[in-house]
Formats: structure tokens, C-alpha cells, sequence
């Protein structure tokens, strides 16, 4: 096992988004529980004290990287608010492979955040469902947009299948697990569009 020197560790700015960085490669890898802070601050690399100075517990640092993912649009969210595309081609990415490159295969972060932190009142928690409740929300209003009935019933079936596709996804390691699903999503969509004369 490599240690490594305070000498050795890159000095200055950016300690934040080193660790924000750090923690979202070993969250995705090992888990959140399963990654130590103080393995996180190698991989950073920042002083322990440099981590505990912008995250004073795991469950800050985890919140934190949530929410770094939603701003950067590096969820399946992301693709909802796109505007270089049709509302149905947003609604059908959310069953799009993972870029190439992308390992290992993961399922959505803000389920596997839920099922670590289990007590609803935990903030990491709440935040997994505010932006759950968020990705129905936004595909409802896509779907508004299309014309389709019933939009919302319909918005929690395409979230439900896109979740699931991704959770599939993970457990069978199989990338692009969501064709199975999009090809359920279309016929979905399909028949929700109002008969054309």
C-alpha cells in the first residue's frame, strides 16, 4: 500500500472539486458506506484536515456530491432538460447506454444513495427523493407537451421503467440493459397520443 506525503500532496485551489471528484470515481466504484474519508482524501489528493475543513462528515460530502451530479447534469435528469432535441427524444434518452468508457456500470445515484441511507429524515436521503420526485415532474411536463393523456399516470410509468431499466442495468452489468425498456417506453408513448383522424 502507497502512502502518501503531505510534501507530495497538490498544494493550493481546487482542494473542493479534487475531493467532489475523488468521492464520485470511489462512490461509484465501491459505494458510499464502502468508501472511507480518509481513502478519499488520498485519492484527492488533500490533507485530512483540507477534507474535514469543506466536509465535516461523510453524509455532508455525500449530499454534496449529489447535488454536484445534478448541477452537471450527469443524471438521467440531464437529459429531460435538454432543448436541442423533441420532448420524446428527451424522454426516450433517459433509456440510453452510458457513455463508452463508463465503468462499471451503475445504476441511478440517487437510488443507490436512498437504499444507503434508509431513514427518510436523512438529508441524503430526502434529496434522492426530492429529485426522484423532480425526474416525474419534468417528464410529466414533456409529455404534456406532446399531448399525450393522462400525463402524469403516464410519467410515472416511463420514471418507473427508465429506474428500473437502470437498476437492471447494474445488476446484470449490461450497459445497454435500456433498450428493453425504451422499446416499452415508445409503445407507452404511443398509445397515449390522442387518435389522429
Amino acid at each position: 500500500m502507497t502512502t502518501v506525503t503531505t510534501a507530495s500532496r497538490r498544494q493550493g485551489r481546487g482542494g473542493r472539486e479534487r475531493i467532489l471528484a475523488a468521492a464520485a470515481e470511489l462512490f461509484a466504484a465501491q459505494g458510499i458506506n464502502a468508501t472511507g474519508m480518509e481513502q478519499i482524501a488520498e485519492r484527492a489528493p488533500v490533507s485530512k484536515r483540507t477534507l474535514y475543513a469543506h466536509f465535516r462528515t461523510k453524509d455532508e460530502l455525500a449530499l454534496a456530491h449529489l447535488k454536484d451530479l445534478a448541477s452537471t447534469g450527469r443524471t438521467l435528469e440531464g437529459a429531460l432538460v435538454r432543448e436541442d432535441v423533441s420532448a420524446r427524444e428527451r424522454i426516450l434518452a433517459l433509456f440510453d447506454p452510458p457513455p463508452a468508457g463508463t465503468d462499471p456500470v451503475r445504476g441511478c445515484p440517487f437510488i443507490d444513495a436512498a437504499v444507503e441511507f434508509p431513514d427518510p429524515q436523512n438529508a441524503v436521503h430526502s434529496y434522492a427523493r426530492e429529485r426522484k420526485l423532480l425526474m416525474v415532474r419534468l417528464v410529466a411536463d414533456l409529455v404534456t407537451e406532446m399531448g399525450c393523456r393522462r400525463p402524469t399516470a403516464l410519467a410515472e410509468q416511463l420514471v418507473t421503467l427508465a429506474d428500473g431499466a437502470a437498476g437492471r442495468a447494474m445488476v446484470l452489468g449490461e450497459a445497454d440493459y435500456g433498450r428493453h425498456a425504451r422499446a416499452a417506453a415508445e409503445i407507452l408513448l404511443e398509445k397515449a397520443l390522442p387518435a389522429t383522424d
